[in-house]
């Protein structure tokens, strides 16, 4: 649900309690408040467990009961994940929490005592009058396959991650030691490559393991493509080698750790793969997304991971808002800035769409029409980056349409609105 300030401010009643809470990584302290502002109550200090969260809403409930309140409402600062297991309990026993901006709350800071002081107790009162002021936001916390594909695609992101590294200092390892295996493999991760770097990581192993011996190690894994004449330019390079001979021993066995550590993360990245695909196929709406030419489905579901179930969105725009891609207006009077995005949203959200704008604009034919009408018009001509930006909200639109209006992908209304832009001029 996205209410506008005016709705959140309607929220806030005569017969609401307003409960601001500073979160920590094991103390919270919290404030409560009426809707003018008056403190309720003194400051109750309660730990991140099940004992202190039953001792907060008892406390709530007490402070309830005695100023006549029938509604309550938490606000908090979202710090890191520390609020995560104080949001599931609110929401399971059927308590309304929002959170409210940091960058908020550093900026309110002041307005009560003029001091730019910073306190675990002063906190709780900034945030509490931020919600009574309406400027806050409902947390949106996925449920069901969405929860799942989230922590999913979270555990791919990381996966890539260490995996870029593991294969830096593999590369790193090469350039000391071997430096001359990349005039023979393009890229050490081909099968080949790998088999030979178990047995035979230096320069003197390879000579010393010949040509023979290396072609027989690959005849015995019956590979193909790879043979006598890849095995000759594999020594003759050992042969020539300027790598570094010294610490040979451990530099062995830095090569296996390595090696080790990078088919893990290859079992990790299939395994979490599986489950992704799994998840996807009880989506039923992914099955025509995954059609669109340029998508795929680790685009779909990273999308669905951070956006969750877009039947929550009454429009494309909230969605594209949640991106940081809304626009931001500079301007005064007479002066008019250069508009630019928000930046403030999802950025994994803004990362995945661009890179899926980017693919769509090489790999299908209706986007890469879309991108051409958009940087070549006659009035306001937008830069390269400024329509793939463009596209970007332009998918959001399809992703929305296609899942909440249950279309089909239809490429000739996609392109409708350049047809009707083209009408007048043609005229």
């Amino acid at each position: 649900m996205n209410l506008t300030q005016d709705a959140k401010i309607c929220q806030v009643t005569e017969d609401t309690i307003i409960i601001g809470v500073d979160i920590a990584s094991e103390t919270h302290y919290a404030r409560a408040f009426d809707w003018r502002g008056k403190e309720l109550g003194n400051v109750y200090i309660f730990g991140n467990s099940a004992e202190g969260f039953y001792g907060f809403t008892s406390w709530m409930s007490e402070l309830a009961r005695k100023a006549n309140k029938d509604h309550t409402i938490i606000g908090a600062e979202p710090t890191g994940h520390y609020w995560f297991s104080l949001g599931m309990y609110l929401r399971d026993n059927g308590i309304k929490m929002v959170l409210v901006s940091p960058y908020h709350v550093k900026r309110s800071q002041e307005l009560d005592d003029n001091h730019p002081s910073k306190t675990d107790r002063k906190d709780p009162k900034t945030i509490a009058k931020l919600v009574i002021d309406g400027r806050y936001i409902e947390p949106y916390i996925p449920e069901g396959i969405y929860a799942e594909l989230r922590v999913a695609m979270n555990c791919r992101w990381r996966i890539i991650r260490e995996q870029t590294v593991i294969q830096n200092q593999i590369q790193r390892w090469l350039k000391i030691y071997f430096p001359e295996h990349k005039n023979v493999y393009g890229s050490f991760e081909g099968i080949s490559s790998l088999m030979i770097l178990r047995i035979a990581p230096l320069p003197t192993d390879v000579i010393a393991l010949g040509v023979d011996g290396i072609n027989a190690v690959w005849r015995k894994a019956k590979l193909r493509a790879v043979g006598i004449k890849k095995a000759t330019r594999l020594c003759e390079a050992a042969a020539e080698s300027i790598g570094c001979t010294d610490g040979s021993i451990a530099a062995r066995m830095e090569i296996t750790l390595l090696l080790d550590d990078y088919e893990s993360k290859l079992q990790q990245y299939n395994a979490v793969m599986t489950t992704v695909e799994e998840l996807c196929s009880q989506v039923p709406e992914v099955t025509e997304l995954v059609k669109i030419k340029g998508i795929g489905l680790v685009t779909v579901a990273g999308i669905l991971a951070e956006i969750g179930d877009l039947r929550r969105f009454d429009s494309p725009r909230q969605i594209q808002k949640l991106a940081g891609l809304a626009i931001r207006e500079n301007s005064s009077g007479k002066h008019k800035g250069r508009t630019s995005i928000s930046k403030r949203g999802r950025a994994k959200l803004r990362c995945i769409l661009f890179r899926a704008a980017i693919s769509l604009a090489s790999q299908n034919k209706e986007f890469r029409e879309i991108h051409r009408y958009f940087t070549t018009r006659a009035e306001n001509p937008l830069k390269k980056k400024q329509s793939i930006i463009a596209m970007s909200c332009k998918l959001i639109r399809v992703f929305h349409t296609i899942i909440v209006k249950g279309y089909e992908y239809d490429p000739t209304k996609l392109l409708a609105d350049i047809h009707r832009n083209k009408m007048p001029s043609a005229a």
